[in-house]
């Protein structure tokens, strides 16, 4: 998993978001290592690539996803993908629009790339935990679909 914050990057801000999705990740028998804390933009491409050439079933990206100058996971991550897949980003926003309506302006990617799943999740901590409810539902469905097996839906 991926932190994509410059200030993170820099020691000047502690990072929220990676331990919320680490753990999810965990309980869902996903083997993690710590969070991969990068700076915005080209990093996250580096650690992106590093993760799928180790093999990765799912790579989340956190932050980096709204409209500020250096915010570009979405660009650095778009290219990676052979599936999009837009309607779970759109799920996302829907469910976050209900707490806020800076929901509606994150410009997440989700798809898969070979056989890894990966999506951008907003770097706030309200962001992660509406993507990871979305996640909660299809995860399972969609990596059993993508490696051939029926994936008959949720656990």
């Amino acid at each position: 998993m991926v932190v994509a914050s410059t200030s993170a990057a820099a020691g000047k801000a502690e990072d929220k978001t990676g331990p919320l999705i680490t753990r999810w990740l965990s309980e869902r028998g996903f083997a993690t290592g710590q969070p991969t804390v990068v700076a915005d933009g080209q990093p996250v491409r580096f650690a992106v690539d590093e993760l799928l050439a180790n093999g990765s079933q799912v790579v989340i990206v956190t932050g980096g996803t709204g409209v500020s100058p250096d915010d570009q996971s979405p660009e650095m991550v778009a290219p990676l993908l052979d599936v999009q897949l837009p309607g779970i980003i759109e799920a996302i926003r829907r469910r976050g629009e209900a707490s806020t309506p800076m929901s509606i302006i994150t410009r997440g990617v989700a798809g898969f790339a070979g056989s890894s799943f990966v999506i951008t999740l907003p770097g706030s901590t309200g962001g992660v935990k509406d993507g990871l409810d979305v996640l909660d539902l299809i995860l399972e469905h969609l990596l059993a679909q993508r490696g051939g097996g029926a994936g008959h839906g949720p656990r």
